[in-house]
Protein backbone atom coordinates (compact mmCIF):
# COMPACT_ATOMS: atom_id res chain seq x y z
CA UNK A 1 0.00 0.00 0.00
CA UNK A 2 1.68 3.18 -1.22
CA UNK A 3 0.93 6.44 0.63
CA UNK A 4 -0.30 9.13 -1.73
CA UNK A 5 -0.65 12.89 -1.74
CA UNK A 6 -4.37 13.61 -1.83
CA UNK A 7 -6.42 16.76 -2.26
CA UNK A 8 -9.95 16.66 -0.83
CA UNK A 9 -12.81 19.02 -1.70
CA UNK A 10 -15.74 19.04 0.70
CA UNK A 11 -13.77 17.76 3.67
CA UNK A 12 -15.73 19.94 6.13
CA UNK A 13 -18.93 17.94 5.59
CA UNK A 14 -20.36 14.92 7.37
CA UNK A 15 -18.60 12.31 5.22
CA UNK A 16 -15.38 14.33 5.15
CA UNK A 17 -15.19 14.25 8.93
CA UNK A 18 -14.93 10.45 8.75
CA UNK A 19 -12.95 10.14 5.53
CA UNK A 20 -9.98 12.32 6.44
CA UNK A 21 -8.90 10.30 9.52
CA UNK A 22 -9.55 7.05 7.62
CA UNK A 23 -7.20 8.14 4.84
CA UNK A 24 -4.63 9.32 7.36
CA UNK A 25 -4.68 5.84 8.89
CA UNK A 26 -3.32 4.57 5.56
CA UNK A 27 -0.48 7.09 5.73
CA UNK A 28 -1.69 9.45 3.00
CA UNK A 29 -0.61 13.09 2.92
CA UNK A 30 -3.80 15.15 2.74
CA UNK A 31 -4.56 18.73 1.69
CA UNK A 32 -8.19 19.70 2.35
CA UNK A 33 -9.66 22.72 0.61
CA UNK A 34 -12.44 24.88 2.03
CA UNK A 35 -13.89 28.19 0.96
CA UNK A 36 -13.74 29.50 4.51
CA UNK A 37 -12.11 28.20 7.66
CA UNK A 38 -13.30 31.07 9.86
CA UNK A 39 -14.48 29.74 13.20
CA UNK A 40 -13.37 26.20 12.36
CA UNK A 41 -10.30 25.83 14.55
CA UNK A 42 -11.38 22.24 15.19
CA UNK A 43 -10.60 21.43 11.57
CA UNK A 44 -7.17 22.98 11.72
CA UNK A 45 -6.30 20.55 14.50
CA UNK A 46 -7.12 17.45 12.40
CA UNK A 47 -3.95 15.32 12.80
CA UNK A 48 -1.96 14.89 9.61
CA UNK A 49 -4.25 17.06 7.48
CA UNK A 50 -3.27 20.42 5.99
CA UNK A 51 -6.05 22.91 5.31
CA UNK A 52 -6.16 25.70 2.76
CA UNK A 53 -8.81 28.39 2.44
CA UNK A 54 -9.63 28.50 -1.26
CA UNK A 55 -12.49 29.32 -3.61
CA UNK A 56 -12.79 25.96 -5.39
CA UNK A 57 -14.63 27.70 -8.25
CA UNK A 58 -11.43 29.63 -9.05
CA UNK A 59 -10.04 27.21 -11.61
CA UNK A 60 -6.50 28.61 -11.62
CA UNK A 61 -6.25 28.59 -7.82
CA UNK A 62 -7.69 25.08 -7.77
CA UNK A 63 -5.13 23.86 -10.32
CA UNK A 64 -2.35 25.38 -8.23
CA UNK A 65 -3.60 23.50 -5.15
CA UNK A 66 -3.65 20.23 -7.13
CA UNK A 67 -0.03 20.49 -8.29
CA UNK A 68 1.93 17.45 -7.15
CA UNK A 69 -1.16 15.49 -6.03
CA UNK A 70 -1.60 11.81 -6.87
CA UNK A 71 -5.38 11.96 -6.66
CA UNK A 72 -8.26 14.30 -5.86
CA UNK A 73 -11.46 13.41 -3.99
CA UNK A 74 -14.59 15.48 -4.58
CA UNK A 75 -17.15 15.25 -1.77
CA UNK A 76 -18.90 18.53 -2.57
CA UNK A 77 -22.67 18.31 -2.80
CA UNK A 78 -25.85 20.01 -1.61
CA UNK A 79 -29.29 18.64 -0.80
CA UNK A 80 -31.03 22.01 -1.08
CA UNK A 81 -30.38 25.36 -2.71
CA UNK A 82 -31.23 28.90 -1.68
CA UNK A 83 -33.67 29.42 -4.56
CA UNK A 84 -35.97 27.06 -6.43
CA UNK A 85 -34.73 27.17 -10.04
CA UNK A 86 -31.95 24.59 -9.86
CA UNK A 87 -29.11 27.07 -10.29
CA UNK A 88 -27.65 26.21 -6.88
CA UNK A 89 -27.48 22.52 -7.78
CA UNK A 90 -26.09 23.42 -11.20
CA UNK A 91 -23.24 25.35 -9.60
CA UNK A 92 -22.41 22.87 -6.81
CA UNK A 93 -22.52 19.74 -8.95
CA UNK A 94 -22.04 20.52 -12.66
CA UNK A 95 -20.06 23.76 -12.72
CA UNK A 96 -17.68 22.52 -10.05
CA UNK A 97 -17.19 19.21 -11.90
CA UNK A 98 -16.24 21.15 -15.04
CA UNK A 99 -13.73 23.30 -13.19
CA UNK A 100 -12.28 20.40 -11.24
CA UNK A 101 -11.77 18.30 -14.38
CA UNK A 102 -10.03 21.21 -16.11
CA UNK A 103 -7.88 21.88 -13.01
CA UNK A 104 -6.88 18.20 -12.83
CA UNK A 105 -5.76 18.26 -16.44
CA UNK A 106 -3.88 21.53 -15.96
CA UNK A 107 -2.10 20.19 -12.87
CA UNK A 108 -1.39 16.77 -14.37
CA UNK A 109 -3.57 14.88 -11.86
CA UNK A 110 -5.14 11.87 -13.54
CA UNK A 111 -7.02 10.20 -10.65
CA UNK A 112 -10.43 11.48 -9.51
CA UNK A 113 -12.77 9.95 -6.94
CA UNK A 114 -16.22 11.53 -7.23
CA UNK A 115 -19.05 11.42 -4.71
CA UNK A 116 -22.45 11.18 -6.37
CA UNK A 117 -25.77 9.64 -5.34
CA UNK A 118 -27.86 6.55 -5.90
CA UNK A 119 -30.31 7.23 -8.76
CA UNK A 120 -28.16 10.06 -10.16
CA UNK A 121 -29.65 11.12 -13.48
CA UNK A 122 -33.06 9.62 -12.71
CA UNK A 123 -36.30 11.26 -11.68
CA UNK A 124 -37.29 14.91 -11.93
CA UNK A 125 -35.45 16.61 -9.08
CA UNK A 126 -32.70 19.15 -9.70
CA UNK A 127 -30.58 17.25 -7.19
CA UNK A 128 -30.63 13.92 -9.05
CA UNK A 129 -30.50 15.54 -12.49
CA UNK A 130 -27.36 17.55 -11.71
CA UNK A 131 -25.71 14.63 -9.97
CA UNK A 132 -26.24 12.63 -13.15
CA UNK A 133 -24.88 15.38 -15.40
CA UNK A 134 -21.80 15.70 -13.20
CA UNK A 135 -21.24 11.94 -13.49
CA UNK A 136 -21.46 12.18 -17.27
CA UNK A 137 -18.81 14.90 -17.32
CA UNK A 138 -16.50 12.86 -15.10
CA UNK A 139 -16.90 9.78 -17.29
CA UNK A 140 -16.17 11.79 -20.45
CA UNK A 141 -13.12 13.47 -18.91
CA UNK A 142 -10.57 10.75 -19.77
CA UNK A 143 -9.38 10.95 -16.17
CA UNK A 144 -8.91 7.76 -14.15
CA UNK A 145 -12.21 8.14 -12.34
CA UNK A 146 -14.19 6.20 -9.77
CA UNK A 147 -17.76 7.23 -8.87
CA UNK A 148 -19.58 6.41 -5.62
CA UNK A 149 -23.38 6.40 -5.51
CA UNK A 150 -24.59 6.06 -1.91
CA UNK A 151 -28.13 5.81 -0.64
CA UNK A 152 -28.87 8.04 2.34
CA UNK A 153 -25.89 7.93 4.73
CA UNK A 154 -26.28 7.38 8.47
CA UNK A 155 -23.95 7.56 11.45
CA UNK A 156 -23.20 9.74 14.49
CA UNK A 157 -23.69 13.37 13.49
CA UNK A 158 -25.78 12.51 10.42
CA UNK A 159 -28.60 14.49 8.85
CA UNK A 160 -30.99 11.54 8.86
CA UNK A 161 -31.71 10.12 12.31
CA UNK A 162 -30.49 13.30 13.99
CA UNK A 163 -32.81 15.47 11.92
CA UNK A 164 -35.85 13.39 12.80
CA UNK A 165 -34.77 13.26 16.44
CA UNK A 166 -34.77 17.06 16.46
CA UNK A 167 -38.28 17.14 15.00
CA UNK A 168 -39.66 14.45 17.28
CA UNK A 169 -38.47 15.91 20.59
CA UNK A 170 -40.94 18.83 20.71
CA UNK A 171 -43.75 17.31 18.58
CA UNK A 172 -46.27 14.74 19.82
CA UNK A 173 -47.51 14.27 16.24
CA UNK A 174 -45.40 14.34 13.07
CA UNK A 175 -47.13 14.87 9.71
CA UNK A 176 -44.83 13.05 7.30
CA UNK A 177 -44.58 13.62 3.56
CA UNK A 178 -43.58 10.72 1.29
CA UNK A 179 -43.85 8.28 4.20
CA UNK A 180 -43.58 5.25 1.89
CA UNK A 181 -40.41 6.42 0.11
CA UNK A 182 -37.82 3.66 0.47
CA UNK A 183 -34.12 3.79 1.30
CA UNK A 184 -31.29 1.37 1.97
CA UNK A 185 -29.34 3.52 4.48
CA UNK A 186 -25.59 3.02 4.33
CA UNK A 187 -23.22 3.50 7.27
CA UNK A 188 -20.78 6.39 6.92
CA UNK A 189 -17.91 4.14 8.00
CA UNK A 190 -18.67 1.78 5.11
CA UNK A 191 -18.77 4.70 2.66
CA UNK A 192 -15.34 5.99 3.68
CA UNK A 193 -13.93 2.46 3.62
CA UNK A 194 -15.12 2.19 0.02
CA UNK A 195 -13.20 5.36 -0.86
CA UNK A 196 -10.08 4.13 0.95
CA UNK A 197 -10.08 0.76 -0.82
CA UNK A 198 -10.89 2.10 -4.27
CA UNK A 199 -8.05 4.59 -3.97
CA UNK A 200 -5.56 1.73 -3.69
CA UNK A 201 -6.96 -0.60 -6.36
CA UNK A 202 -6.30 -0.19 -10.05
CA UNK A 203 -9.33 -2.34 -10.93
CA UNK A 204 -11.57 0.34 -9.40
CA UNK A 205 -10.65 2.86 -12.11
CA UNK A 206 -13.58 3.46 -14.46
CA UNK A 207 -16.11 1.90 -12.07
CA UNK A 208 -19.35 3.05 -10.43
CA UNK A 209 -20.05 1.73 -6.94
CA UNK A 210 -23.59 1.74 -5.60
CA UNK A 211 -23.30 1.96 -1.82
CA UNK A 212 -26.29 0.80 0.21
CA UNK A 213 -27.02 -1.03 3.41
CA UNK A 214 -28.51 -4.45 4.14
CA UNK A 215 -31.96 -3.22 5.16
CA UNK A 216 -34.62 -1.43 3.08
CA UNK A 217 -36.61 1.03 5.18
CA UNK A 218 -39.43 3.40 4.39
CA UNK A 219 -39.25 6.97 5.63
CA UNK A 220 -41.98 6.04 8.11
CA UNK A 221 -39.81 3.14 9.37
CA UNK A 222 -36.87 5.50 9.91
CA UNK A 223 -39.00 7.96 11.91
CA UNK A 224 -40.45 5.18 14.07
CA UNK A 225 -37.00 3.71 14.60
CA UNK A 226 -35.79 7.12 15.72
CA UNK A 227 -38.69 7.62 18.13
CA UNK A 228 -38.16 4.18 19.65
CA UNK A 229 -34.44 4.87 20.18
CA UNK A 230 -35.38 8.12 21.93
CA UNK A 231 -37.88 6.34 24.15
CA UNK A 232 -40.67 8.55 22.82
CA UNK A 233 -44.17 7.58 21.75
CA UNK A 234 -45.00 9.66 18.70
CA UNK A 235 -47.87 9.55 16.26
CA UNK A 236 -46.67 9.60 12.65
CA UNK A 237 -49.34 10.71 10.18
CA UNK A 238 -48.53 10.01 6.51
CA UNK A 239 -49.64 12.93 4.35
CA UNK A 240 -51.62 12.40 1.15
CA UNK A 241 -49.66 13.38 -1.94
CA UNK A 242 -51.41 16.73 -2.40
CA UNK A 243 -50.63 17.77 1.18
CA UNK A 244 -47.06 16.49 0.85
CA UNK A 245 -46.59 18.74 -2.18
CA UNK A 246 -48.09 21.67 -0.29
CA UNK A 247 -45.87 21.04 2.74
CA UNK A 248 -42.81 20.92 0.49
CA UNK A 249 -43.78 24.16 -1.23
CA UNK A 250 -44.27 25.95 2.08
CA UNK A 251 -40.96 24.65 3.41
CA UNK A 252 -39.22 26.14 0.37
CA UNK A 253 -39.50 29.48 2.13
CA UNK A 254 -38.45 28.36 5.62
CA UNK A 255 -34.86 29.28 6.57
CA UNK A 256 -32.64 26.22 6.40
CA UNK A 257 -35.20 24.31 4.28
CA UNK A 258 -35.88 21.26 6.48
CA UNK A 259 -37.85 19.96 3.48
CA UNK A 260 -38.30 21.31 -0.04
CA UNK A 261 -40.08 20.78 -3.34
CA UNK A 262 -36.86 19.34 -4.74
CA UNK A 263 -36.61 16.91 -1.81
CA UNK A 264 -40.18 15.86 -2.56
CA UNK A 265 -39.26 15.15 -6.18
CA UNK A 266 -36.15 13.18 -5.14
CA UNK A 267 -38.28 11.04 -2.82
CA UNK A 268 -40.44 9.91 -5.74
CA UNK A 269 -37.56 7.59 -6.71
CA UNK A 270 -36.73 4.92 -4.14
CA UNK A 271 -33.10 5.10 -2.99
CA UNK A 272 -32.40 1.37 -3.12
CA UNK A 273 -29.60 -0.28 -5.05
CA UNK A 274 -29.24 -2.96 -7.68
CA UNK A 275 -25.55 -3.89 -7.84
CA UNK A 276 -23.90 -4.12 -4.42
CA UNK A 277 -20.79 -1.94 -4.53
CA UNK A 278 -19.81 -2.71 -0.95
CA UNK A 279 -19.78 -6.43 -1.72
CA UNK A 280 -17.63 -5.76 -4.79
CA UNK A 281 -15.13 -4.00 -2.54
CA UNK A 282 -15.17 -6.73 0.12
CA UNK A 283 -17.05 -4.64 2.70
CA UNK A 284 -19.80 -6.12 4.89
CA UNK A 285 -22.48 -3.41 5.29
CA UNK A 286 -23.59 -2.32 8.77
CA UNK A 287 -27.25 -2.42 9.81
CA UNK A 288 -28.70 0.93 10.94
CA UNK A 289 -30.58 -0.91 13.71
CA UNK A 290 -27.22 -1.48 15.41
CA UNK A 291 -26.41 2.24 15.48
CA UNK A 292 -29.60 4.25 15.87
CA UNK A 293 -29.56 4.17 19.68
CA UNK A 294 -26.07 5.69 19.78
CA UNK A 295 -26.87 8.20 17.03
CA UNK A 296 -29.83 9.78 18.80
CA UNK A 297 -28.63 9.25 22.39
CA UNK A 298 -28.81 12.30 24.62
CA UNK A 299 -26.87 13.01 27.78
CA UNK A 300 -27.58 10.73 30.77
CA UNK A 301 -29.03 13.73 32.64
CA UNK A 302 -31.40 14.58 29.78
CA UNK A 303 -32.46 10.95 29.45
CA UNK A 304 -33.31 10.90 33.17
CA UNK A 305 -35.34 14.10 32.82
CA UNK A 306 -37.18 12.69 29.81
CA UNK A 307 -37.91 9.48 31.72
CA UNK A 308 -39.21 11.44 34.73
CA UNK A 309 -41.57 13.44 32.54
CA UNK A 310 -43.27 10.38 31.07
CA UNK A 311 -46.76 9.59 32.35
CA UNK A 312 -46.81 6.75 34.88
Amino acid sequence: MRPQRLVVLGGTGFVGGYLLPRLRADGHDILALSRSLDGRRDLLRTPGVSWRSLDVYDQDALADALNGADAVINLVGILNEKGRDGSGFQRAHIELADKLIAACKSAGVSRLLQMSALNAGRGQSHYLRTRGEAEAKVKASKLRWTIFQPSVIFGPGDGLYNRFAGLLRPLPVLPLACADARFAPVYVGDVVEAFARALQREECVGQNYELYGPRVLSLRDIVRQTAKAMGRHRLVIPLPDALARLQAFCMDFVPGKPFSSDNYLSLQTDSVGGVDGLFRLGITPKDPADFVDAIVARSPRQRRLDRDRRPR
